[in-house]
Protein backbone atom coordinates (compact mmCIF):
# COMPACT_ATOMS: atom_id res chain seq x y z
CA UNK A 1 0.00 0.00 0.00
CA UNK A 2 1.31 3.69 -0.62
CA UNK A 3 -1.21 5.40 1.85
CA UNK A 4 -2.68 2.80 4.81
CA UNK A 5 -4.85 4.76 8.06
CA UNK A 6 -6.32 3.50 10.11
CA UNK A 7 -8.41 5.36 13.20
CA UNK A 8 -7.49 8.62 11.98
CA UNK A 9 -8.87 11.08 14.08
CA UNK A 10 -7.98 14.89 14.71
CA UNK A 11 -10.13 16.74 17.54
CA UNK A 12 -9.96 20.67 17.64
CA UNK A 13 -11.03 22.60 20.48
CA UNK A 14 -12.46 26.65 20.62
CA UNK A 15 -13.83 28.77 22.80
CA UNK A 16 -12.28 29.59 26.31
CA UNK A 17 -13.57 28.14 29.75
CA UNK A 18 -17.09 27.25 30.00
CA UNK A 19 -17.17 27.65 26.30
CA UNK A 20 -14.87 25.56 25.57
CA UNK A 21 -15.76 22.57 22.85
CA UNK A 22 -14.25 20.05 20.71
CA UNK A 23 -15.06 19.70 17.32
CA UNK A 24 -14.07 16.29 15.67
CA UNK A 25 -12.78 16.97 12.02
CA UNK A 26 -12.06 13.85 11.37
CA UNK A 27 -13.08 10.89 12.88
CA UNK A 28 -11.94 7.08 13.05
CA UNK A 29 -10.47 7.15 9.58
CA UNK A 30 -9.24 4.40 7.89
CA UNK A 31 -8.41 4.09 4.23
CA UNK A 32 -5.85 2.36 2.05
CA UNK A 33 -4.55 3.44 -1.69
CA UNK A 34 -2.64 0.71 -3.69
CA UNK A 35 -0.26 1.94 -6.06
CA UNK A 36 -1.05 3.75 -9.35
CA UNK A 37 -4.72 4.26 -8.43
CA UNK A 38 -6.59 7.17 -9.20
CA UNK A 39 -8.61 7.67 -6.40
CA UNK A 40 -11.34 10.97 -5.86
CA UNK A 41 -11.35 11.66 -2.58
CA UNK A 42 -15.02 13.65 -1.92
CA UNK A 43 -17.41 15.10 0.51
CA UNK A 44 -19.23 18.45 1.50
CA UNK A 45 -17.53 21.72 2.70
CA UNK A 46 -16.64 20.50 6.22
CA UNK A 47 -16.38 16.86 5.55
CA UNK A 48 -12.90 16.80 6.91
CA UNK A 49 -11.06 16.06 3.57
CA UNK A 50 -8.83 18.83 3.78
CA UNK A 51 -7.80 18.08 7.21
CA UNK A 52 -7.11 14.12 6.42
CA UNK A 53 -5.15 15.39 3.46
CA UNK A 54 -2.93 17.50 5.78
CA UNK A 55 -2.21 14.84 8.47
CA UNK A 56 -1.57 12.69 5.39
CA UNK A 57 0.79 14.78 3.83
CA UNK A 58 2.72 15.76 7.37
CA UNK A 59 1.52 18.87 7.97
CA UNK A 60 -1.08 18.26 11.02
CA UNK A 61 -0.27 15.71 14.16
CA UNK A 62 -4.10 14.03 14.39
CA UNK A 63 -5.11 13.56 17.99
CA UNK A 64 -4.88 9.61 17.34
CA UNK A 65 -4.66 6.52 15.17
CA UNK A 66 -1.99 5.35 12.81
CA UNK A 67 -0.86 5.94 9.20
CA UNK A 68 1.75 5.22 6.46
CA UNK A 69 2.56 7.38 3.41
CA UNK A 70 4.93 5.18 1.60
CA UNK A 71 5.93 3.72 4.52
CA UNK A 72 6.61 6.44 6.39
CA UNK A 73 4.60 8.27 9.40
CA UNK A 74 3.81 12.17 8.15
CA UNK A 75 3.94 13.96 10.40
CA UNK A 76 7.09 12.29 12.10
CA UNK A 77 8.99 12.24 8.95
CA UNK A 78 7.71 15.22 6.94
CA UNK A 79 10.87 16.43 5.83
CA UNK A 80 11.33 12.52 3.80
CA UNK A 81 7.75 12.28 2.73
CA UNK A 82 8.08 15.65 0.89
CA UNK A 83 10.73 14.27 -1.50
CA UNK A 84 8.45 11.64 -2.34
CA UNK A 85 4.87 13.31 -2.60
CA UNK A 86 3.69 16.12 -5.02
CA UNK A 87 0.72 18.77 -4.31
CA UNK A 88 -1.37 20.83 -5.73
CA UNK A 89 -3.63 22.96 -4.30
CA UNK A 90 -5.80 24.87 -6.65
CA UNK A 91 -5.90 28.22 -4.30
CA UNK A 92 -2.26 28.27 -3.83
CA UNK A 93 0.55 28.45 -5.92
CA UNK A 94 4.27 27.25 -6.24
CA UNK A 95 5.27 29.35 -8.41
CA UNK A 96 6.49 33.20 -8.14
CA UNK A 97 4.28 35.77 -9.75
CA UNK A 98 7.28 37.93 -11.40
CA UNK A 99 9.61 34.65 -12.00
CA UNK A 100 8.80 32.61 -15.22
CA UNK A 101 7.91 29.10 -14.03
CA UNK A 102 11.58 28.14 -15.20
CA UNK A 103 13.31 30.26 -12.59
CA UNK A 104 10.55 28.67 -10.12
CA UNK A 105 11.73 25.59 -11.26
CA UNK A 106 15.21 26.18 -10.93
CA UNK A 107 14.84 27.23 -6.85
CA UNK A 108 12.58 24.53 -6.65
CA UNK A 109 15.16 21.99 -7.83
CA UNK A 110 17.65 23.13 -5.37
CA UNK A 111 15.15 22.26 -2.59
CA UNK A 112 15.21 19.06 -3.70
CA UNK A 113 18.38 18.63 -4.17
CA UNK A 114 18.73 18.19 -8.30
CA UNK A 115 21.55 19.55 -9.62
CA UNK A 116 21.11 21.63 -12.73
CA UNK A 117 21.60 18.65 -15.50
CA UNK A 118 18.86 16.61 -13.53
CA UNK A 119 16.76 19.92 -13.04
CA UNK A 120 16.99 20.85 -16.81
CA UNK A 121 16.81 17.49 -18.12
CA UNK A 122 13.20 16.91 -15.79
CA UNK A 123 11.97 20.04 -17.00
CA UNK A 124 12.55 19.20 -20.80
CA UNK A 125 10.78 15.91 -19.94
CA UNK A 126 7.56 17.77 -18.04
CA UNK A 127 7.52 20.60 -21.13
CA UNK A 128 6.80 17.26 -23.13
CA UNK A 129 4.71 15.39 -21.13
CA UNK A 130 2.21 18.51 -20.35
CA UNK A 131 2.62 20.27 -23.38
CA UNK A 132 4.16 23.21 -21.52
CA UNK A 133 7.71 23.74 -23.08
CA UNK A 134 6.67 27.37 -24.74
CA UNK A 135 5.01 28.56 -21.65
CA UNK A 136 8.33 28.39 -19.25
CA UNK A 137 10.13 30.89 -20.19
CA UNK A 138 6.61 33.41 -19.98
CA UNK A 139 6.66 35.37 -16.79
CA UNK A 140 3.65 33.46 -14.24
CA UNK A 141 1.73 37.17 -13.75
CA UNK A 142 1.14 36.80 -17.25
CA UNK A 143 -0.44 33.30 -17.98
CA UNK A 144 -4.17 32.53 -17.90
CA UNK A 145 -5.28 30.06 -15.11
CA UNK A 146 -5.44 27.28 -17.10
CA UNK A 147 -1.68 28.33 -18.74
CA UNK A 148 -0.37 28.71 -15.06
CA UNK A 149 -2.16 25.05 -13.22
CA UNK A 150 -0.10 23.25 -16.08
CA UNK A 151 3.15 25.03 -14.80
CA UNK A 152 1.92 24.41 -11.20
CA UNK A 153 1.27 20.84 -12.10
CA UNK A 154 5.03 21.07 -13.73
CA UNK A 155 6.24 22.12 -10.48
CA UNK A 156 5.08 19.68 -7.98
CA UNK A 157 6.12 16.47 -10.44
CA UNK A 158 10.03 18.03 -10.88
CA UNK A 159 11.25 15.55 -8.20
CA UNK A 160 9.27 13.12 -9.80
CA UNK A 161 7.33 11.98 -6.83
CA UNK A 162 5.14 8.65 -6.62
CA UNK A 163 1.81 10.21 -5.25
CA UNK A 164 0.22 13.26 -6.35
CA UNK A 165 -2.21 15.28 -3.61
CA UNK A 166 -4.58 17.23 -5.52
CA UNK A 167 -6.78 19.46 -3.24
CA UNK A 168 -9.54 21.33 -6.03
CA UNK A 169 -7.21 21.44 -8.93
CA UNK A 170 -9.65 22.66 -11.37
CA UNK A 171 -11.43 25.12 -9.69
CA UNK A 172 -11.74 28.52 -11.38
CA UNK A 173 -10.54 27.06 -15.21
CA UNK A 174 -12.91 27.33 -18.02
CA UNK A 175 -14.53 24.06 -19.51
CA UNK A 176 -11.70 23.58 -22.31
CA UNK A 177 -8.38 24.08 -19.78
CA UNK A 178 -10.35 21.90 -17.08
CA UNK A 179 -10.73 18.67 -19.83
CA UNK A 180 -7.54 19.75 -20.81
CA UNK A 181 -5.76 19.17 -17.10
CA UNK A 182 -8.07 16.23 -16.10
CA UNK A 183 -6.48 14.15 -19.59
CA UNK A 184 -2.82 15.42 -18.14
CA UNK A 185 -3.59 13.95 -15.12
CA UNK A 186 -4.90 10.57 -16.99
CA UNK A 187 -1.80 10.47 -18.98
CA UNK A 188 0.98 11.09 -15.99
CA UNK A 189 -1.08 8.54 -14.18
CA UNK A 190 -0.68 5.74 -17.12
CA UNK A 191 2.69 6.63 -18.28
CA UNK A 192 4.53 7.45 -14.98
CA UNK A 193 2.04 5.00 -12.61
CA UNK A 194 2.11 8.19 -10.81
CA UNK A 195 -0.85 7.50 -7.70
CA UNK A 196 -3.47 10.52 -8.17
CA UNK A 197 -5.35 11.35 -4.67
CA UNK A 198 -7.68 14.10 -5.78
CA UNK A 199 -10.67 16.02 -3.99
CA UNK A 200 -12.78 18.04 -5.76
CA UNK A 201 -16.41 19.43 -5.86
CA UNK A 202 -16.82 19.29 -9.46
CA UNK A 203 -18.55 15.46 -10.27
CA UNK A 204 -17.11 16.18 -14.22
CA UNK A 205 -12.92 15.75 -12.28
CA UNK A 206 -14.41 12.43 -10.45
CA UNK A 207 -15.92 10.63 -14.01
CA UNK A 208 -13.15 11.91 -16.22
CA UNK A 209 -9.85 11.09 -13.71
CA UNK A 210 -10.62 8.49 -11.14
CA UNK A 211 -11.39 4.87 -10.97
CA UNK A 212 -12.46 4.83 -7.15
CA UNK A 213 -14.17 7.24 -5.13
CA UNK A 214 -14.06 7.57 -1.33
CA UNK A 215 -16.50 9.87 -0.12
CA UNK A 216 -16.54 11.21 3.76
CA UNK A 217 -18.86 12.88 5.93
CA UNK A 218 -18.18 14.59 9.10
CA UNK A 219 -14.86 12.67 9.18
CA UNK A 220 -15.82 9.70 8.08
CA UNK A 221 -15.98 7.22 5.32
CA UNK A 222 -19.57 6.57 3.99
CA UNK A 223 -18.97 5.31 0.15
CA UNK A 224 -15.69 3.03 -0.93
CA UNK A 225 -16.47 1.75 -4.38
CA UNK A 226 -15.73 1.83 -8.01
CA UNK A 227 -16.45 5.44 -10.00
CA UNK A 228 -18.20 3.24 -12.93
CA UNK A 229 -20.44 1.92 -10.05
CA UNK A 230 -20.73 5.48 -8.75
CA UNK A 231 -21.42 6.43 -12.54
CA UNK A 232 -24.63 3.77 -12.66
CA UNK A 233 -25.46 4.23 -9.44
CA UNK A 234 -25.48 7.77 -8.56
CA UNK A 235 -24.52 9.67 -12.05
CA UNK A 236 -26.93 8.61 -14.24
CA UNK A 237 -28.87 12.22 -13.84
CA UNK A 238 -28.29 15.37 -16.11
CA UNK A 239 -29.53 18.55 -15.89
CA UNK A 240 -30.13 19.78 -19.46
CA UNK A 241 -30.94 23.61 -19.70
CA UNK A 242 -32.32 24.98 -22.64
CA UNK A 243 -32.47 28.70 -23.87
CA UNK A 244 -35.41 29.65 -26.07
CA UNK A 245 -36.58 32.27 -28.64
CA UNK A 246 -40.41 31.29 -28.44
CA UNK A 247 -41.77 28.33 -26.46
CA UNK A 248 -41.61 24.42 -27.45
CA UNK A 249 -42.84 21.36 -26.58
CA UNK A 250 -40.40 19.39 -24.18
CA UNK A 251 -40.01 16.13 -24.61
CA UNK A 252 -41.25 13.24 -23.54
CA UNK A 253 -40.33 10.25 -22.91
CA UNK A 254 -39.27 7.48 -20.16
CA UNK A 255 -36.50 9.58 -17.61
CA UNK A 256 -37.33 13.05 -18.53
CA UNK A 257 -38.75 15.44 -16.17
CA UNK A 258 -39.37 18.94 -16.58
CA UNK A 259 -38.85 21.08 -13.90
CA UNK A 260 -38.91 24.44 -15.60
CA UNK A 261 -41.12 25.75 -18.97
CA UNK A 262 -41.36 28.88 -19.82
CA UNK A 263 -41.39 30.96 -23.78
CA UNK A 264 -37.96 31.81 -22.78
CA UNK A 265 -36.50 28.82 -20.56
CA UNK A 266 -36.80 25.04 -20.71
CA UNK A 267 -34.87 22.80 -17.61
CA UNK A 268 -35.20 18.89 -17.82
CA UNK A 269 -33.51 16.35 -15.76
CA UNK A 270 -33.00 13.72 -17.99
CA UNK A 271 -32.24 9.68 -16.50
CA UNK A 272 -29.23 8.53 -18.92
CA UNK A 273 -30.42 4.58 -18.10
CA UNK A 274 -33.58 5.55 -19.52
CA UNK A 275 -33.45 7.72 -22.29
CA UNK A 276 -30.16 8.99 -23.84
CA UNK A 277 -28.90 12.47 -23.86
CA UNK A 278 -28.62 12.38 -27.40
CA UNK A 279 -32.15 11.39 -27.99
CA UNK A 280 -33.06 14.54 -25.95
CA UNK A 281 -30.59 17.11 -28.03
CA UNK A 282 -31.58 15.60 -31.47
CA UNK A 283 -35.29 16.00 -29.96
CA UNK A 284 -34.87 19.69 -28.69
CA UNK A 285 -32.69 20.92 -31.71
CA UNK A 286 -34.61 23.83 -33.61
CA UNK A 287 -34.71 27.37 -34.64
CA UNK A 288 -36.18 28.09 -31.20
CA UNK A 289 -33.46 27.12 -29.55
CA UNK A 290 -30.30 29.23 -28.95
CA UNK A 291 -28.70 27.76 -26.38
CA UNK A 292 -28.28 23.99 -25.12
CA UNK A 293 -26.41 23.28 -21.77
CA UNK A 294 -25.68 19.49 -20.25
CA UNK A 295 -24.42 19.40 -16.90
CA UNK A 296 -23.70 16.90 -13.89
CA UNK A 297 -25.82 17.12 -10.65
CA UNK A 298 -24.26 18.73 -7.75
CA UNK A 299 -21.73 16.84 -5.82
CA UNK A 300 -24.07 17.43 -2.70
CA UNK A 301 -27.20 16.04 -4.35
CA UNK A 302 -25.11 12.88 -5.77
CA UNK A 303 -23.76 12.42 -1.92
CA UNK A 304 -27.49 12.96 -0.93
CA UNK A 305 -28.31 9.81 -2.79
CA UNK A 306 -25.74 8.15 -1.01
CA UNK A 307 -27.33 8.63 2.48
CA UNK A 308 -30.82 7.36 1.08
CA UNK A 309 -29.52 4.23 -0.48
CA UNK A 310 -27.94 1.18 0.66
CA UNK A 311 -24.41 0.02 1.21
CA UNK A 312 -22.61 -1.04 -1.71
Amino acid sequence: MVIEARGLTKVYETGRRRNRRRIEAVRELSLTVTPGERLAYIGPNGAGKSTSIKILTGILHPTRGQAQVLGLTPWEERKRLSQRIGTLFGQRSLLWMELTPRQSYRMLAAIYGLDRAAEQARVAELGDLLDAADLFDAPVRTLSLGQRMRCELAACLLHDPEILFLDEPTIGLDLVAKQRLRELLVRLNEQRGTTIFLTSHDVADIEHVAERAVVINHGEVIYDDKVSVMRRALLATKVVEVGLTSAIDAPAGAGITVLEQTDQRLHLVVDTTQTSIRAVLDELLGPAVVDISVVDPPLEQVIAEIYESPSP
